[in-house]
């Protein structure tokens, strides 16, 4: 939760000094973009480096993949179902935004380089905007909210819930409220999501 409000602050903070200061836009295309690549080498890596990916690995069966799969689907489901309610934003961007699945810090870069061509730097500076916002939301709920969630909807519900933060930010809440049995299907959770998630807000960003 820390890692989320100091997000939200230093988002916050960005807003003003673009306000108060004079800053090239072309400064910060490039910038983000570099903290775009960043960012998938730091996805990489925490895949890469998790002591229990060998493990998993090799107890890995298809039935796994199923709730990685849902949460990704319902996650989606659900955004085109609130871009038909929105008028602001079509389907496919709202889309886009769900399918991040509570990866904030990707999704909002990504999302703005690959909209800004067809909607311009401030439309698409708005989106991504609502991406970081939702997302951190969602992993916000998914902390506060995992006692409430395991105990009426189960533990499948809360790790759908954290999305691909249930591998990192909420998968302590998951192991204390779900238990131990729960600690490898809250870990592939995150990892497929996290592998997928770059691909779907391409594939939806690429319908502008």
């Amino acid at each position: 939760m820390k890692g989320s409000i100091v997000t939200v602050i230093c988002f916050i903070g960005g807003c003003i000094a673009g306000q108060t200061m004079t800053i090239d836009s072309e400064i910060v295309h490039t910038a983000s973009l570099w903290l775009l690549y960043l960012l998938m080498l730091q996805a990489g890596l925490s895949i890469g480096t998790n002591p229990q990916l060998g493990a998993m690995i090799r107890n890995f069966s298809a039935k796994m993949l199923l709730l990685p799969a849902a949460t990704i689907v319902g996650s989606i489901a659900f955004s085109a179902i609130g871009g038909a309610l929105l008028s602001r934003w079509d389907a496919m961007q709202c889309m886009a935004v769900g399918s991040a699945c509570g990866y904030y810090s990707l999704s909002s870069i990504l999302i703005r380089q690959l909209t800004e061509p067809s909607l311009g730097v401030a439309l698409a500076a708005e989106l991504a905007t609502v991406a970081l916002l939702a997302n951190i939301f969602r992993e916000l709920f998914a902390l506060v909210a995992a006692p409430i969630i395991t105990r009426f909807l189960g533990p499948e519900a809360e790790i759908a819930a954290a999305g691909v933060t249930s591998v990192d930010v909420c998968f302590p809440a998951i192991k204390h409220w779900c238990g131990d049995s729960y600690i490898a299907a809250a870990i592939i959770n995150g990892i497929i999501i996290d592998i997928c998630t770059p691909f779907f807000i391409t594939f939806f960003c690429s319908w502008q």
